[in-house]
């Protein structure tokens, strides 16, 4: 991008998923020209593009607050609109007499379209207008097959990928910004992203710091707490393992390119092994892969990617099912565990994600788009290609899909990576009196087990909505009728 006008019209930078100052490739390019910056975030709902779910609001509400605050500090205000892109972008240039706009690239198909014509429309303006990739590793057109195709399966599309880390770019400081252009905002409190009657976000409150500083805390709690054991007890939802950045990725609060540079090289100044490492990394390739199938595939959030599933028959009339799925009481402690999580804390353990999914999918015969819908409202990290390609792998209709005949036992599942039942017992207080051989199936428990307390767990804690043996083959037969579907 052009310095010489160093003087002359401010430049914007147009924040969306990327609401940071560290490794933001557009906000240093408008940096670089020495122009003053104009630092704008449009919230679009209702132009076309997915509303946020309601964790998701929360999150940005507290993200906006965090972000607008460190720009203060550079003397830089965040200039906050809400409408139509396409309308408002050309007005606030018009406004603020901007020289140049910058934004990092998005990569649904609708909002690629929405860009390229933001991109030829205000150049064609005289507009200097860049956009870069602040949001993945690679980016979804970088990367085809021998036939020229897109990959359909993860690890042939990993093997090629990983090829490329090599020549990742460092992630960038902060840069100095200048700031001294005003224009009107909308006030953040006006746009009522958070819950007030009631006010259910005491959880994630208690359990989450949004913004960029948040999200480096939480990469340094897990580079020193977690990554060393990360491949031995990322499956043990009790042990503390997993990183909990998915939200901080998703809104950008941290570059995917800064969390892959300091893992590798905290591995590599404290003597880590391979194992954690490459495992937590391939975690970040599934998020790749999945923006990937987003790009090229438009519809994954609603339609099946493998066109067979269109057959599959889902059940009806699910509601009451549905319901006690959604509230944590289905009768598997495990499920239940997971379910309550999301609720108070809107995030759940990858491994029990999983587990309850496959619950919903194949337990109960319900739509996977259902439960996609579901937790794209509760919780904080909904990202809008994983949520998406994480059901279809389940429910066996997406990409590199689980066989459809994989159904997770919650028994033996609960049995195998919460054995102590510490996981279930922190959400499922009503167990804390069961003995670990019956936590995960307290309906075998004798009375004589707990003494008196058994009469007050079977009032509280309900049986099992569905048998898991009658619910497999149930399962199984359904699958079974996509044989004969082309």
């Amino acid at each position: 991008m052009d310095g010489s006008s160093a003087a002359g019209a401010p430049a914007i930078v147009w924040f969306r998923d990327d609401l940071r100052l560290a490794d933001n490739p557009a906000l240093s390019a408008a940096a670089a020209t020495g122009r003053p910056v104009i630092a704008l975030y449009i919230l679009d709902e209702g132009t076309g593009r997915r509303p946020l779910g309601a964790a998701s609001r929360w999150w940005l509400h507290e993200s906006l607050s965090a972000l607008s605050a460190d720009l203060r500090r550079q003397g830089v205000p965040l200039v906050l609109r809400k409408g139509a892109p396409e309308e408002l972008l050309p007005r606030v240039v018009a406004e603020c007499g901007a020289g140049a706009i910058v934004w990092n690239r998005r990569y649904g198909r609708a909002e690629c379209q929405l860009d390229a014509g933001l991109k030829a429309g205000l150049s064609q303006a005289g507009l200097d207008v860049r956009s870069f990739n602040g949001h993945l590793l690679i980016e979804p057109w970088d990367l085809r097959n021998k036939s020229g195709d897109y990959f359909k399966v993860f690890t042939p599309f990993w093997r090629a990928a990983s090829d490329t880390l090599g020549g990742l770019r460092s992630p960038l400081p902060v840069p100095v910004l200048r700031g001294g252009v005003h224009i009107s905002s909308d006030d953040l409190d006006g746009w009522r992203l958070q819950p007030r009657h009631p006010d259910w976000a005491t959880g994630l409150d208690d359990t989450w710091t949004p913004g960029e500083a948040g999200a480096r805390a939480r990469l340094e709690r897990f580079l020193e707490n977690g990554l060393e054991t990360y491949a031995a007890q990322r499956d043990v939802p009790a042990s503390g393992a997993v990183s909990m950045l998915s939200p901080h990725l998703r809104f950008g609060e941290i570059s995917v390119v800064s969390v892959h540079s300091a893992v590798r090289g905290y591995a590599a100044a404290y003597g880590i092994s391979d194992a954690p490492v490459d495992k937590f990394v391939a975690e970040l390739g599934w998020r790749e892969f999945s923006y990937y199938l987003a790009h090229h595939f438009e519809a994954l959030a609603t339609r099946n990617f493998q066109s067979r599933f269109d057959q599959f028959p889902w059940r009806e009339s699910v509601q009451a099912d549905l319901k006690a799925w959604q509230q944590g009481r289905t009768g598997y402690p495990i499920v239940d565990a997971g379910m309550r999580q999301l609720w108070q804390t809107g995030f759940i353990h990858n491994r029990v994600r999983m587990i309850v999914a496959s619950f919903l999918i194949k337990h109960l015969l319900i739509d996977w788009r259902i439960g996609e819908a579901w937790f794209w409202d509760t919780l904080v990290d909904a990202d809008p290609a994983n949520n998406a390609a994480s059901w279809q792998w389940v429910a066996g209709s997406g990409a590199d899909a689980a066989p459809y005949f994989r159904v997770f036992n919650p028994i033996s599942q609960g049995e195998k990576f919460d054995p102590d039942g510490a996981y279930v017992r922190r959400y499922v207080p009503e167990l804390n009196g069961v003995p670990d051989e019956f936590v995960h199936r307290p309906w075998e428990m004798p009375r004589s087990e707990t003494g008196n307390q058994t009469p007050t767990l079977l009032r509280t804690y309900p049986q099992p909505i569905v048998d898991h043996a009658s619910a497999r083959e149930r399962a199984l037969r359904a699958f079974e009728t996509l044989k004969s579907v082309a």
